[in-house]
């Protein structure tokens, strides 16, 4: 089986950053024990993916930053939700209360379909945390405390893509959504300046940006965000139309131009500095 996740270290002989990207969605990886529980039809694990992120940032370690790439779907386990953000109807024996559908482990896609053909049993559970979740986290702590120690803070890029207009049962249904939404949890979960490099980054580009609208940020921003203890973080959702035809799923002609701006992101956000570093 094909490593879960991979660590990709600077490279070209270029000096290290305090920047680390992780992309937790881009893959479509579903072990066979996992995909006899599926319903989802094939097309929706696509659908659902931020498919083609990992390549646009491809380049990231070449500017110095370290990058945490997951290659397993988000029907799998989804690496931005706390283990705590369940659904009981998704998991056997969770909390009667709990109905996050679209948690840990989703039981609908987002269009609404059926992911799971029944809740999952406690043991396949455990086997999906402990083999994917996990590691995965273990990984991205390791990354950011070995930055921290190093240059005295760590700054992580959550990399994401979005449908561009709102689907039925999101709280903008049928809105058309800007080019770039950098998620903060309302500015607290990194300094200002690596917010304002984001925003700055985007509109030098002619892209739109709404801050925290629709995405404020998920488990990873809000868990390591703490600019208290000198790890910042900002997610990034760009809109798919930038660079994919969203019904076909194919790239489109902006690919390279998003591609170059993901690159030249991550060389801002690498000589990014926070007050009094």
């Amino acid at each position: 089986m094909r490593a879960p996740f991979s660590v990709i270290e600077p490279t070209g002989g270029v000096e290290e950053t305090p920047l680390a990207v992780e992309i937790p969605h881009a893959g479509l990886f579903v072990d066979a024990r996992a995909l006899a529980t599926l319903v989802a039809p094939a097309r929706a694990i696509g659908r659902d993916a931020d498919l083609y992120v990992d390549e646009l940032y491809q380049d990231a370690a070449s500017q110095g930053a370290t990058m945490l790439v997951s290659h397993v779907s988000r029907y799998v386990v989804d690496l931005n939700r706390s283990e705590r953000d369940v659904d009981a109807e998704a998991i056997e024996g969770a909390p009667a209360h709990a109905r996050a559908t679209r948690g840990l482990f989703w039981r609908l896609t987002s269009e609404g379909a059926r992911v799971l053909d029944a809740p999952l049993p406690r043991p396949e559970v455990e086997r999906r945390l402990d083999t994917y979740y996990r590691p995965y986290h273990a990984a991205l702590a390791e990354i950011l405390e070995r930055k921290r120690a190093r240059f005295g803070f760590a700054v992580l890029l959550a990399a994401h893509s979005m449908p561009s207009v709102g689907r039925a049962g999101h709280g903008d249904t049928n809105a058309v959504r800007a080019d770039v939404v950098p998620g903060t949890r309302g500015r607290s979960s990194a300094a200002s300046g690596f917010i304002d490099a984001v925003d700055a980054h985007a509109r030098a580009a002619k892209l739109s940006v709404a801050h925290d609208d629709p995405y404020q940020g998920g488990y990873t921003t809000q868990h390591y965000g703490r600019p208290d203890l000198s790890v910042h973080v900002v997610q990034v959702e760009l809109a798919r139309r930038l660079y994919m035809n969203e019904p076909t799923l194919a790239k489109n002609g902006g690919f390279e131009r998003m591609r170059a701006w993901c690159t030249e992101l991550t060389k801002v956000l690498g000589a990014t500095r926070p007050p009094g570093a």
